[in-house]
């Protein structure tokens, strides 16, 4: 396949990197891989969704015009630091996607009030600057999907003062008075839940239950149906290679089969015009809600992710076996629910603190972190910045303004952060992007090497995955056969190095210890592995 050489250019390159961020032995951390060919037919890299990507917060990114807002043509610019289209080259993070926050006109910095669908946002760019990146990103394999968010709008949409008209109006056979929803104050009472607004000129209320600026749409309605699908067309003819959907529980707000059946009919009819297309939603909620939507699309993972989830909590000492059993039994009762659903690891992203607020470089539980959710199955989502460390959190202040801070470039990039910030500046990190890339140790190099751990080992993206189970032991992993070959990754999260029988894991036969990475060193004699603090290793079997 077109990827082949690149891929052998992978495999070549892990032989003289050292995988370890300290105490490693270069000479030890990447063992010598055969590449025979049942290696090379591993190595190639099928045109599926197993990828890294990469979620970008477009005007806290970077800023190409000096105005202090990210942009597209920032993204393009930056292109080569993302991805630039040789894996050999070591230059890049070797992200394989892109999640970009909303780009459509908008009055608000966020953008999820958008306006104009067909409109990008004059701060961002044009949509020449957006058609210009997915041409970009495509001839590097690298996919992008847009945040479409279109439960709500904002309430300058003209879509909503048409709405609003009617209403004053009393038009009711005006196409859009049944646009979004709503309820007439003084023969209904609200229902129960949900947050209203009233509609100036009139007893009527909307619904606006995330901002009384993002009126909700209606779905009951035909106009509205036809109207999103024609604007996820628009894109899809554009070339984006899928959408995130933001507030996916809520197009019926209450009521999770009805939300159910619209995204089934949505993207059932989205794929009927691209049949490839990826959509990953976010369903902020615990497994047994998420799963509701997994018949019509990937979703986030919340349980393993943030503070509190099974990621941080594994990366703290944690016991690995229950972070595998975990990833194990869930991904198999997703894959059961649909043709290519996958899981979507994520640490954080633009709606949470900063991963760098509850683990650190310093006592290794950020890099272990990102081993743990990385060298896995599925889509894994890394929010910008947090290669870097960046750090950001809400703190005493109620806005998300604080998580969605300025990429920290250290070339003279004029991005600022966004409107109605309050986060302190002596709290961010003090190296910038300059900085890592020219240091071996950093975690940007620790994050560029993972990824190419990944890359050069498809097995652990897209193989049968299966929990090893390590008795009596913090230290776990996973086998994940693909292609006729097998790799065993395993990690200790312990502070201690620790000796494996792998003899007693499992009845694979062992071969090579293909890579290692981490803050130690680890060794393979026979079955016996031994593997430092915080590390992780891929071994291959016969």
């Amino acid at each position: 396949m077109k990827h082949l050489t690149r891929c052998l250019l992978i495999l070549l390159s892990l032989l003289l990197l050292p995988l370890g961020c300290k105490k490693a032995d270069a000479s030890k951390a990447s063992a010598e891989i055969a590449l025979t060919d049942a290696a090379l037919k591993a190595a190639e890299q099928p045109d599926d969704n197993n990828r890294v990507f990469y979620e970008i917060f477009v005007g806290s990114f970077s800023d190409s015009n000096g105005d202090g807002i990210g942009d597209l043509r920032g993204i393009i610019n930056r292109m080569d630091y993302l991805n630039d289209g040789d894996p050999s080259s070591g230059r890049s993070l070797g992200v394989e996607g892109l999640w970009l926050t909303p780009i459509f006109s908008s009055p608000s910095y966020h953008k999820y009030d958008v306006t104009d669908y067909y409109a990008i946002d004059p701060q961002f760019g044009s949509e020449d600057d957006l058609k210009e990146l997915l041409t970009l990103c495509h001839s590097r394999d690298v996919k992008v999907i847009l945040d479409l968010p279109i439960n709500h709008t904002g309430r300058r949409n003209e879509w909503f003062k048409t709405f609003l008209e009617a209403h004053r109006q009393g038009d009711t056979q005006n196409p859009y008075y049944n646009f979004y929803c709503w309820y007439d104050g003084d023969t209904a009472s609200a229902p129960a839940g949900r947050s209203y607004g009233q509609l100036s000129g009139t007893h009527h209320y909307y619904e606006c239950n995330f901002s009384s600026d993002m009126p909700e749409l209606n779905f009951d309605n035909e106009l509205v149906r036809k109207t999103v699908v024609e604007i996820a067309s628009h894109y899809i003819d554009l070339g984006v290679d899928g959408f995130r959907f933001d507030a996916a529980k809520y197009v019926y707000f209450g009521d999770h089969q009805k939300s159910l059946d619209f995204w089934l009919w949505y993207l059932g009819t989205l794929r009927r015009q691209k049949p490839d297309l990826y959509t990953v939603a976010e369903v902020w909620d615990s497994d047994g809600i998420t799963d509701l939507y997994y018949p019509a699309t990937n979703c986030f993972n919340f349980t393993i992710s943030q503070a509190s989830g099974l990621i941080a909590e594994t990366a703290k000492k944690g016991d690995v076996n229950k972070f595998t059993a975990y990833i194990d039994a869930y991904q198999k009762h997703v894959a059961a629910m649909r043709d290519g659903a996958a899981i979507a690891p994520f640490l954080t992203n633009h709606d949470t603190d900063r991963a760098a607020g509850f683990l650190t470089v310093a006592s290794g539980t950020m890099q272990i972190a990102a081993n743990l959710y990385i060298l896995g199955p599925g889509t894994p989502f890394l929010y910008y910045g947090e290669e870097l460390g960046m750090r950001g959190s809400r703190g005493g202040a109620n806005t998300d303004a604080n998580r969605r801070l300025a990429m920290l470039w250290g070339d003279g990039d004029t991005v600022a952060d966004p409107v109605g910030t309050t986060y302190s500046r002596s709290n961010q990190i003090e190296t910038t992007v300059r900085d890592q890339i020219q240091d071996p140790g950093s975690l940007y190099n620790y994050y560029k090497k993972l990824l190419m751990v990944r890359r050069a080992n498809p097995e652990i993206a897209r193989g049968t995955y299966t929990a090893l189970s390590v008795p009596n032991s913090k230290v776990g992993g996973f086998a994940s056969s693909y292609n006729g070959r097998t790799v065993l990754v395993l990690h200790n999260t312990t502070i201690t190095s620790k000796t494996v029988d792998l003899s007693a894991v499992t009845d694979l036969p062992i071969d090579t210890l293909k890579n290692v990475i981490g803050l130690e060193d680890a060794s393979l004699d026979g079955t016996t592995l031994t593997i430092g603090a915080q590390t992780s290793v891929v071994i291959g079997t016969k």
